[in-house]
């Protein structure tokens, strides 16, 4: 039996820089990093009473660049620079969050969250999480290059990425109108297809769109996208929420069912099915696509790949079976820079803000 999905409202957050906005209400807070301008104690400590008071049934935190002293061995090497007068205790700083009841700390790592509140969509999600700056690592932009294996370990089955670096060409154009993104992140979400990308750090790029990839396989492309949709604010110049509707209530459905081999009572559910209720059974494929015998050893009985997957090319990464049998329902990924800082040091007039980025999507009902 389909499992049932159920929507679910996310708050996403990031680059707050020591301040603390205002947010609107909602089942899970996400924070894509940046919470201060240079990791201090002070800094964190004060974030973390902030968002601990925050009324969220989950928190979910990853750290950013400036989060300095978060990222133990950047801090041991280049500590000093920043903080010569009054050195900082990178263990003591993490354990802010570690040692938090009520928020999620992620660095590179994986965590399934489940809602259990009576009162809530008791709805559960998986979600794993960057240069003179913290948390840098070696991404290559060139096209032949693999992934880094950073990015290599998401899982597959993961329904929310969060990292502090937007992928490439998604939601990360400066305001010198230059991609600044992670390429290697790009070919990483394309792989996975997870429901939400949650990002940052690009102050000018905030904002969410919608990316299908092609899974039919483009001649010569790897990785390649059949297209993506912006997101208008609505909230923009006045008091409404910013608010991304993936659940068919106010735009489509999000064309993505979550579908994956370790969830096979999801690997025959149809994308593009929009629901008729917040609450609703995940439909069935009213017709299945057909299975190729000529992909890397595919029995004829196993999966869901198109007769176009990998173009004949054995190096070509659209020959990824692990990524694509029995995972063709997950079509669309929802990308949203979260950044909240508008304006740029020296902030002359004073400090201005985005709103936060509010998020309706259908997440699966955990069963006791």
């Amino acid at each position: 039996m389909a499992p049932r999905l159920r929507r679910t409202r996310i708050v996403c957050i990031s680059d707050t820089h020591n301040c603390t906005v205002k947010l609107p209400k909602g089942d899970i807070l996400i924070h894509a990093g940046d919470l201060t301008n240079q990791g201090s104690y002070s800094e964190l400590s004060k974030t973390v009473k902030w968002l601990e008071a925050a009324d969220f049934e989950a928190k979910i935190v990853v750290a950013g660049n400036h989060d300095i002293t978060l990222d133990p061995d950047f801090y041991n090497d280049h500590g000093p620079s920043f903080h010569n007068q009054n050195p900082q205790s990178p263990e003591t700083c993490l354990s802010l969050f570690t040692s938090s009841p009520s928020i999620t700390y992620l660095s590179h790592a994986a965590a399934t969250i489940r809602l259990a509140s009576p009162a809530g969509p008791h709805t559960e999600l998986t979600s794993p999480r960057h240069g003179l700056w913290a948390f840098y690592y070696d991404a290559p932009q060139d096209p032949t290059s693999g992934l880094t294996t950073l990015w290599e370990r998401i899982p597959l089955a993961t329904d929310v990425v969060v990292t502090h670096t937007p992928p490439r060409t998604h939601r990360d154009e400066t305001d010198e109108r230059r991609a600044a993104g992670c390429e290697a992140l790009r070919r990483a979400l394309w792989r996975v297809r997870p429901r939400l990308a949650i990002c940052g750090h690009i102050h000018d790029g905030r904002g969410a769109e919608r990316v299908t990839c092609d899974l039919d396989g483009s001649p010569g492309v790897a990785y390649a996208e059949e297209r993506v949709l912006p997101w208008m604010d609505a909230g923009e110049g006045n008091n409404k929420l910013s608010l991304v509707d993936l659940t068919g209530k106010h735009a489509p459905a999000l064309a993505n069912d979550g579908s994956d081999q370790s969830r096979p009572q999801l690997a025959a559910s149809h994308p593009h099915q929009p629901p008729s209720n917040p609450e609703r059974e995940a439909p069935s494929a009213s017709s299945p696509v057909t299975t190729d015998t000529s992909v890397a050893g595919s029995p004829a009985n196993e999966g869901h790949v198109r007769s176009t997957v990998g173009m004949g090319d054995p190096s070509s990464p659209l020959r990824d079976r692990e990524a694509l049998v029995g995972r063709m329902g997950r079509r669309e990924t929802c990308v949203v820079n979260a950044s909240i800082m508008k304006s740029r040091y020296p902030h002359i007039g004073g400090k201005q803000f985005y709103k936060p980025i509010v998020v309706d999507v259908d997440l699966p009902v955990w069963e006791e």
